[in-house]
């Protein structure tokens, strides 16, 4: 039998306190060894706030955990050095077109979007809900130039070159 805890924490930071230590105390699971595997695991999401699923097995007392990804608000918010977004409309920092592209790579596999352009605008309605301009504009005006803007699935390979191959000399 399996019980499944889900937690927030700060990457890399997680510590033994009142909710970790009572949601895990009933499993008989070491708490301390929960926590060093969490921070081990959400080290390189540091200073986001990152969901875990701590997967316990109850009969044989192991554990298995599931980092999710931080949300999109947490990229922006330490791309940009704020504490928090804004709710009023004013602006609060402005992003590059490059990271909105990059935390929508980040971020592909939870969006919902079918595509890299629908996945974009997600995050671009992220950053108006925050009071985020990109490229000096309202995110909801750039939001329209998202569907002329190009953007590469993956990034262009260029073909290996081969060596060219000369014919076989024949020895008779």
């Amino acid at each position: 039998m399996a019980q499944v805890i889900s937690v927030m924490v700060e990457g890399g930071k997680a510590v033994a306190g009142a909710t970790m230590g009572s949601a895990l105390g009933p499993t008989g699971i070491p708490v301390g060894q929960v926590i060093g595997k969490i921070n081990e695991a959400t080290k390189q999401y540091e200073g986001m706030n990152v969901p875990v699923k701590i997967i316990v097995n109850l009969t044989t007392r192991s554990f298995e955990l599931e980092v999710g990804v931080p949300p999109v608000s947490a990229f922006i918010k330490k791309e940009l050095g704020l504490a928090k977004g804004t709710g009023d409309g004013s602006v609060v920092g402005d992003l590059s077109w490059e990271k909105v592209l990059e935390i929508t790579k980040i971020k592909k596999d939870v969006c919902l979007g079918k595509d890299l352009k629908a996945q974009a605008k997600e995050v671009i309605g992220t950053c108006s809900s925050m009071g985020i301009t990109i490229e000096g504009k309202p995110a909801k005006e750039f939001y329209k130039e998202v569907d002329v803007r190009k953007i590469e699935e993956k990034p262009e390979e260029k073909p290996e070159e081969k060596p060219e191959e000369k014919p076989e000399e024949k020895i008779e």
